[in-house]
């Protein structure tokens, strides 16, 4: 089972698993309803390195990046569920909009993210530029990108609730 970390203490713990000689891989999503997508991103996330670290964003974060309504789960919950997951060695809660802070205080050997994101700057691709690519590559990190599990998000469960609903509604 991991272990939730306070994010004043993020920079400490990449020392100790630094000056252990281990690969830390890193990742940072909302989380918001956890699925099976997330399960097998952060199942291959953790096969990169020796030690899996993940960062939440907090409940205002959240909101302000979905909108009202969002999250639908609190950040302690989230981080919990998180921690519970085999995979998952290390969970942090963080409060900026960007992972850049975090990125910085821990400075993973390897940062994920979804494909949802490219580090291509070019945003006629449909994705979303990964600001904090530049970031880790400076310190001589890796960035990678992992292919997203189709028809598994938070949004199209959201989605698919409200419209059962919906459908359930007009059949009374």
């Amino acid at each position: 089972m991991g272990e939730i970390v306070s994010i004043d203490a993020i920079a400490e713990l990449g020392e100790r698993l630094r000056a252990e000689h281990r690969r830390i891989v890193f990742t940072n999503g909302h989380f918001d309803l956890l699925h099976v997508g997330h399960l097998r991103y952060l199942r291959e996330a953790h096969d990169l390195g020796d030690v899996l670290v993940v960062g939440v964003n907090d409940d205002a974060t959240v909101t302000r990046r979905k909108g009202p309504g969002r999250p639908i789960i609190p950040a302690a919950e989230r981080a919990e569920l998180l921690a519970g997951l085999a995979c998952v060695d290390y969970v942090t809660i963080f409060h900026d909009l960007t992972a850049g802070p975090t990125i910085e205080a821990l400075r993973p050997d390897v940062y994920v993210k979804g494909g949802d994101y490219t580090i291509d700057p070019d945003p006629s691709n449909g994705k979303q530029p990964l600001l904090e690519a530049s970031l880790v590559q400076a310190y001589g990190g890796e960035v990678r990108i992992l292919p997203l599990l189709p028809g598994h998000s938070t949004s199209w469960i959201e989605h698919q609730i409200i419209e059962r609903s919906r459908r359930n509604n007009e059949d009374r």
